[in-house]
């Protein structure tokens, strides 16, 4: 299996850091291919400028690394993102990941053969999507409070729309608050998950 990661974070010392090392471990223990498509250290241009938007009516993106990311992604059995949740969503580089790549004629085109149209992945080798994400908020006012955003623009939003029903969130709260000890249990825990996926 080959599996897509796409990373934000601009720490290399970061929490999220370690969790890719431990994740591309797990991974690799368990026979699988890993590509890490590292927006900040790739220097991803998040903007979506006038040229970006003229070929979203088209369906044909501009941006040279949106089309490299476009290979990669195709060639991707499983896809990962791991990033830190600031202010209760995502950081700007995967948002705009998500506007510039999640794009007509790159991840999904419109049938629109019905009285709705609908949108068709395209990338057709990919079957599962995980979030794994990190933040200082405790989880229950999350979900009470901000009403899970990431989980509802990126899993109901984004890849639900687009018809992957095969969908997981691990999402580590209280990052700042917790004892090294923990988090060091939390690093072990995602290599022995990947490790153990078939």
């Amino acid at each position: 299996m080959r599996t897509a990661i796409v990373f934000n974070h601009p720490y290399e010392h970061s929490f999220c850091a370690a969790i890719l090392q431990s994740v591309v471990r797990g991974l690799h223990n368990a026979g699988h291919e890993t590509d890490v498509l590292h927006l900040d250290n790739e220097q991803f241009d998040p903007v979506m400028r006038t040229a970006d938007l003229k070929a979203f009516t088209l369906g044909e993106p501009v941006d040279p690394r949106v089309l490299e990311y476009r290979e990669r992604l195709a060639a991707a059995d499983h896809l990962i993102f791991i990033f830190p949740i600031w202010w209760e969503l995502m950081p700007a580089m995967t948002k705009g990941f998500i506007d510039k790549v999640i794009f007509p004629g790159v991840a999904y085109d419109y049938d629109k053969s019905g009285r709705f149209p609908r949108m068709v992945k395209r990338f057709g080798r990919l079957k599962g999507i995980t979030l794994i994400t990190t933040m200082n908020t405790p989880s229950f006012l999350y979900r009470l409070i901000f009403g899970n955003a990431i989980k509802r623009a990126l899993f109901t939003g984004t890849f639900w729309k687009m018809g992957y029903k095969n969908r997981k969130w691990i999402n580590l709260s209280m990052v700042k608050f917790v004892s090294p000890e923990k988090r060091a249990r939390w690093l072990a825990q995602l290599e022995k998950r990947f490790s153990d996926c078939v």
